[in-house]
C-alpha cells in the first residue's frame, strides 16, 4: 500500500555518472536487480542496485533518446533509440554491439518491445513523424504508421492478453501472421494528439486530441485497467482516457510545468471491503512525482519533491528489489533532467 511505502520509504541511493538529462530508465524483469538508463549524454548506463554500483556502459555518438532491455533476447541486451536516426543492440556482458536498425530519417525517440511472443517485434517513433514495427528477428521494417504530423515522442504496446499464449508463433514475416490478433500500438506526439494502431491491419482506430499539449508519454493499463490509456503532456495534465468509449475519464491537475513521464502504481491506498483504489503517478520539470487515485479529480494523493540540484524529474520506473533472501520491496527510481537517478525505497 501507498501508506506504507510513505511512511518507510527513504532514499537509498543517487547515481551520479550521467551529465545531462536522463531521459529513460528501465528494469531488467531477468536479472532483478539490474536497472539500465539512457541520456543526453550520448552514454547508455547499467547499474546493479543491490551492489549500488556502475556496472556498465556504452557511449553513443549521439544523444541517446530510450532505452529497454531485450526480452526477446532475454539475457544481457539491451536496446537504445538515438538522435542519429538509428536503434542499436547491445550485449552490455560482452561489450559488443550485435546490429543497428537502419530506416527511420531523424532522430528516434520512444521505443517498445511487444508484449506477445517474447518480445519479437519492435515499434519506434521518430521526428520523421512516423512510427515503424520491426521484426527484431529478420531485422526488418514490417510496416510505417504515417499519419501523425510531427514528432512521434512516445509509443507503447497493449498488454498481454491473457487468453494468448506467448510461447506460441508463425514464423512468418507477414504483416497479418505476426500473432498479434487484438494487440494494438498507441503513440504520442508533438501533434498534441494520441493515436491507436492496429497491428494487424496495420491502420489507425481513433485518434484523441483533449491534450493541448506536447504528448510525452504514453502508457497502457493492465489486468482490470487494461481498457485505459495514461498519458502526460507539455500542458501540465494527466489524462486517463477509456479505450472502449474513446472518451477520457479523468485529468489531473497539479504540475506547474511539462509532465515527462506517466506511469501506473503497483501501490493502492487503502483498501475498503469493496475496491481498491488503484493510483497513478507522473514526473514533471515541476521537480516534482505525483501520485493520483483514478476514481477522482482531486488534487494528488501523494507527492515526493526533488533534490533542489534535480531541475526537474524526466523519467520513472518502479523496481522490486531483494533486502536479503526472503525480503522484496518496491522502489522507485526516477531520474532528473541533471543526470542524477535516484532509488527510494
Amino acid at each position: 500500500m501507498l501508506d506504507t511505502f510513505r511512511s518507510s520509504s527513504k532514499l537509498l541511493k543517487t547515481f551520479k555518472e550521467h551529465t545531462s538529462c536522463v531521459t529513460s530508465i528501465d528494469y531488467s524483469t531477468f536479472h532483478h536487480q539490474l536497472i539500465c538508463s539512457a541520456s543526453s549524454d550520448k552514454t547508455v548506463r547499467v547499474w546493479d542496485v543491490k551492489k549500488n554500483e556502475q556496472i556498465e556502459f556504452n557511449e553513443h555518438s549521439s544523444n541517446v533518446n530510450c532505452v529497454k532491455f531485450s526480452p526477446y533476447h532475454r539475457h544481457d541486451v539491451i536496446c537504445s533509440s538515438l538522435h542519429d536516426n538509428t536503434i542499436h543492440f547491445w550485449d552490455f556482458k560482452k561489450k559488443q554491439q550485435l546490429e543497428v536498425f537502419e530506416g527511420h530519417n531523424s532522430a528516434v525517440y520512444g521505443i517498445e518491445f511487444s508484449s506477445f511472443n517474447f518480445g519479437r517485434y519492435l515499434c519506434s517513433g521518430s521526428s520523421d513523424k512516423t512510427i515503424r514495427l520491426w521484426d527484431v528477428e529478420t531485422s526488418k521494417t514490417l510496416y510505417i504508421f504515417k499519419k501523425h504530423r510531427n514528432i512521434v515522442c512516445c509509443v507503447t504496446f497493449s498488454p498481454l492478453q491473457s487468453n494468448q499464449n506467448n510461447y506460441d508463433y508463425d514464423k512468418s514475416n507477414s504483416i497479418g501472421v505476426i500473432g498479434g490478433n487484438g494487440y494494438t500500438i498507441c503513440s504520442g506526439s508533438w501533434d498534441n494528439t494520441i493515436r491507436i494502431w492496429d497491428i494487424e491491419t496495420a491502420k489507425q482506430i481513433t485518434k484523441s486530441n483533449r491534450h493541448k499539449g506536447i504528448v510525452k508519454s504514453v502508457k497502457y493499463g493492465s489486468n482490470k485497467l487494461a481498457n485505459t490509456i495514461l498519458s502526460g503532456s507539455d500542458d501540465k495534465n494527466v489524462r486517463l482516457w477509456d479505450i472502449r468509449s474513446d472518451r477520457q475519464s479523468y485529468v489531473f491537475n497539479g504540475h506547474t510545468n511539462f509532465v515527462n513521464a506517466v506511469e501506473y502504481s503497483p501501490f493502492i491506498a487503502k483498501p475498503s471491503k469493496y475496491f481498491n483504489e488503484h493510483l497513478v503517478c507522473s514526473a514533471s520539470n515541476d521537480n516534482t512525482i505525483r501520485f493520483w487515485d483514478i476514481r477522482s479529480n482531486k488534487k494528488e494523493f501523494y507527492l515526493i519533491q526533488g533534490k533542489n540540484k534535480d531541475n526537474g524529474i524526466c523519467s520513472l520506473k518502479f523496481l522490486l528489489i531483494q533486502r536479503g533472501e526472503d525480503i522484496i520491496k518496491m522502489s522507485l527510481c526516477y531520474g532528473s533532467r541533471k543526470g542524477f537517478i535516484h532509488i527510494r525505497g
